[in-house]
């Protein structure tokens, strides 16, 4: 038995037991995949694969249970990797990121900035996509960070806690009616055409529920998981835009205003929470930690290495002591 045997399995379980993908992804070839995996299955005395020809088709029984086994080793091995590279090298190494477009793009500048002024050596790899590919990316040890608002916390092997809390804003050209509306209704906004966020990403689940609950069917334009393109389909006149306040804020701060105005909705669709997770049981190198306390200040070192190892149904005292779920921290 050896660790590429291993890498094998867990890579042909990621990819839908693809072995073409397989081979393809760890840079090798499928016949060598295969003869590796049945290799495996001869020492072990099982088979971790139900066939039909050639094809896997699915995991057997025993398979699973090893699965399990294979993840904690090849998670122990990259831990003893990053623990050598931590002292071999302290202020140098990459530090990959998993996150949805709106945090990228209105979030991060300033704490990936201020990481890379403290430790100009570490370079910074960002990943963007929906909330559930910034969870699989930190599932396969893709990134060593994620954040996003959506479906971090629904995964067992993820950690989550909170990072900082937000609203919605309804975007409108500043001669719109709606633009001197101190809290606009739901009926009001049912009553236009609307350019919104894909229902994947950034809190749109608040915002149909609101409508369900209020029993109104809003007229949707244009769905699109980034604030930029709702921006700018607004000004082209395409309908009202509805968009996380962090999306307006260099508009606020245009000296002489922008064309675009905002109006607060949270007593609407209430109030998200943007959520930064990480891989339970791996290890993380110093600037990870120190990147995460840059996001929120409460994150620090101690918190996360607790949460990390924890499987506590509960925050920490030292938090703020609410109950939570088993792979969420509150701050």
């Amino acid at each position: 038995m050896n660790l590429q045997q291993l890498r094998f399995v867990q890579e042909a379980v990621r990819r839908g037991l693809n072995l073409t993908e397989t081979a393809r992804a760890l840079h090798t070839s499928q016949p060598g995949v295969s003869k590796a995996i049945r290799e495996l299955e001869q020492e072990l005395g099982v088979d971790l694969f139900v066939r039909h020809g050639k094809r896997l088709t699915h995991v057997t029984e025993p398979g699973r249970q090893m699965l399990t086994s294979v993840e904690t080793i090849l998670r122990e091995v990259a831990n003893l990797k990053r623990v050598g590279d931590e002292y071999a090298g302290r202020d140098t190494g990459t530090l990959s990121i998993a996150t949805t477009h709106t945090q990228a793009r209105y979030f991060l500048p300033g704490p990936v900035a201020e990481l890379r002024r403290r430790y100009p050596q570490v370079q910074v790899v960002l990943h963007q996509g929906v909330p559930e590919q910034v969870a699989s990316m930190l599932r396969a040890e893709i990134a060593d960070i994620g954040l996003a608002t959506e479906a971090l916390a629904t995964h067992a092997e993820l950690v989550t806690l909170p990072c900082y809390e937000w609203q919605h804003v309804l975007v409108v050209p500043r001669a719109h009616p709606l633009a001197r509306e101190v809290r606009p209704t739901l009926e009001q906004l049912a009553g236009e055409t609307l350019v919104l966020y894909h229902p994947t990403v950034t809190g749109r689940t608040r915002i149909d529920q609101a409508f369900a609950r209020a029993r109104l069917a809003p007229r949707v334009a244009l769905e699109a998981i980034d604030s930029d393109v709702i921006k700018t389909y607004v000004q082209l006149g395409l309908g009202i835009g509805i968009v996380a306040e962090q999306a307006m804020r260099e508009e606020a701060a245009t000296p002489g205003g922008s064309d675009l105005v905002s109006v607060p909705l949270g007593h609407l669709f209430g109030t998200n929470v943007t959520r930064v997770a990480f891989k339970r049981g791996v290890y993380l190198r110093h600037f990870v930690l120190a990147f995460a306390e840059l996001l929120a200040p409460r994150l620090n070192a101690a918190l996360l290495e607790r949460a990390l190892k924890s499987d506590a149904r509960h925050a920490d005292g030292a938090a703020d002591g609410a109950a939570r779920t088993d792979n969420d921290y509150q701050l």
